[in-house]
């Protein structure tokens, strides 16, 4: 069976190094000395300056939330992993939906000013598959209103935004690591924050808000990743660059084979390529079902990322409708891609795509001719 995706498992023996490690320390949790270090490394990997580790993507928003003060509504958009609206929901921020941009996927800046009211108090976009926002034009969106900024970068692990890290852009960028994910921990995620004066608060807050043996000044959680966990992510991270190699190689595998029968996403210009997913759009909602279902017939099972779009969820009140994100979320599939994925299996997923694509053309066209 082939998933859209498998979780890269690095060399057991490195792995068990860490394991003896952690047992020769007894430490298991609680700021251990393999999370100082695994967050050491990824600050100078992916080039930014206060990185934490917490235990998973989600925790990372609410964290977010909670250390910038967002109250009120947030403009976010409609594309996306529930958790993007599910994490706003849960802390009693009202996700206000701005649509996307048809082409790129991501939230649509020209959709955003004419939401902002009085209790707005942030905007969450999402570098949907890794494709970088229009970060200048959300960030001057911001300062005229004096808003706050998280990025949901779940998807963007070390992409690169005009040679820095697109990380670096909005107050906070949120991570996940969990295991489907190009880099992770098995689970977990991470904050990166700009304003070095709240890193101090974050880390109370993923620590049950306690300061110290005395004090507790905040509201906090138990958000913290765990020895283990950063064992993975060490491992992991020494094998990124021929991960990522890999995947790139089946990207290309996939444009040559599909280019001018399904559409891709446009890219940034600004922003480096991770490879972390492959989305392809087609033409109509029943072209789409087709093809998975052919492909699922052979053993191969892509995924809908996202669908439903967030703006049909039944917990959101008031209603709200993106038109363009509904499209796409019904037009879109993910193609298998991880970097154990065989050539034969790249070459055989192309291979039914065109096969489907082509039979409805063919269909068509002898309709058309039999009317005409």
């Amino acid at each position: 069976m082939i998933n859209v995706t498998k979780t890269y498992l690095p060399d057991k023996k490195k792995y068990k190094k860490y394991i003896d490690e952690i047992y020769e320390n007894g430490w298991l949790t609680n700021n251990g000395p393999l999370v100082q270090r695994l967050e050491k490394r990824l600050a100078e990997y992916l080039g930014v300056k206060n990185i934490i580790l917490v235990a998973n993507g989600t925790v990372a928003l609410e964290i977010a939330y909670r250390t910038l003060n967002i109250k009120g509504f947030a403009v976010t958009t409609p594309f996306s992993f529930v958790a993007t609206t599910s994490s706003l929901v849960t802390n009693n921020i009202l996700p206000i939906f701005a649509d996307i941009d048809q082409t790129t996927f991501n939230i649509n800046p020209n959709n955003i000013e004419n939401l902002i009211t009085p209790n707005t108090s942030a905007i969450v976009p999402v570098h949907v598959f890794g494709n970088g926002c229009e970060v200048d034009e959300i960030s001057e969106i911001a300062k005229k209103y004096n808003l706050k900024v998280i990025y949901d970068a779940a998807h963007a692990f070390d992409v690169k935004y005009k040679d820095k890290s697109i990380l670096n852009y909005g107050d906070i960028s949120t991570l996940s690591f969990h295991a489907t994910k190009l880099f992770h921990c098995i689970e977990g995620g991470a904050l990166v924050i700009n304003d070095d004066s709240l890193v101090e608060k974050a880390r109370y807050l993923i620590n049950f808000g306690i300061e110290n043996q005395t004090s507790i000044p905040h509201l906090g959680t138990n958000a913290k990743m765990n020895e283990f966990e950063a064992a993975m992510g060490l491992c992991v991270l020494d094998d990124m660059e021929e991960i990522k190699n890999k995947r790139k190689q089946i990207v290309k595998t996939y444009i040559d084979g599909l280019n001018g029968l399904a559409e891709f996403q446009k890219k940034n210009e600004n922003t480096t390529e991770n490879y972390s997913y492959f989305p392809v759009v087609f033409k109509n909602e029943s072209e789409r079902l087709k093809v998975e279902k052919s492909l699922n017939e052979e053993g191969i099972f892509p995924r809908r990322y996202f669908y439903p779009s967030l703006d049909t969820l039944d917990y959101i009140e008031p209603k709200q409708e993106c038109k363009l994100s509904r499209i796409i979320s019904k037009r879109i599939l993910c193609l298998p891609i991880y970097a154990e994925l065989e050539v034969e299996i790249q070459e055989k997923i192309v291979n039914i795509i065109k096969d489907i694509i082509w039979k409805i053309y063919f269909y068509v066209m002898q309709i058309f001719v039999f009317y005409r």
